[in-house]
């Protein structure tokens, strides 16, 4: 799995021009599933992700936690982070994860924030979506599960 975590001061996904989740200071998340993707790889994320310290501290320091500062996760389905571009103009998408099993690990990922008593909006997995968001920093993290 592979995560673009982006930390705003707020964010919005719009599907068919009707706002579909909004949230305040947190993270907005584009998350790609892959082919041979496990359980221990969304596992692995979710860790990552909810103990990450990119918010600052009263002396301007990165080390304050999504927790410690309220904050709130809006999270995207992406399939296209497992892009291959190595060869011609029109990327592949082989590696990316099937629907079905993507869908799965998606709704599984949002949960398991859910289960650690994040506020967590969605987009809908396969959807065609706007998102906004306004970068704070701009801090901008990828993280992908097969390096660790």
């Amino acid at each position: 799995m592979k995560a673009v975590i982006q930390r705003v001061t707020r964010g919005k996904v719009t599907i068919n021009n009707q706002v579909h989740g909004e949230i305040g200071k947190g993270f907005v998340i584009l998350l790609g599933v892959a082919r041979d993707d496990t359980a221990e790889d969304m596992d692995y994320l979710v860790k990552k992700i909810s103990g990450l310290r990119v918010f600052e501290d009263e002396n301007q320091k990165m080390n304050l936690a999504l927790k410690d500062v309220d904050g709130e996760l809006l999270v995207i389905s992406q399939f296209t982070l497992f892009a291959n571009t190595k060869k011609g103009n029109r990327p592949s998408f082989i590696k990316a994860g099937l629907p079905e099993t993507s869908k799965e690990f998606y709704l599984n990922f949002i949960q398991a924030l859910r289960n650690l008593d994040f506020f967590v909006a969605e987009g809908e997995f396969g959807a065609d979506m706007a998102v906004e968001l306004v970068n704070d920093g701009p801090v901008t993290i990828i993280i992908d599960s097969k390096n660790r």
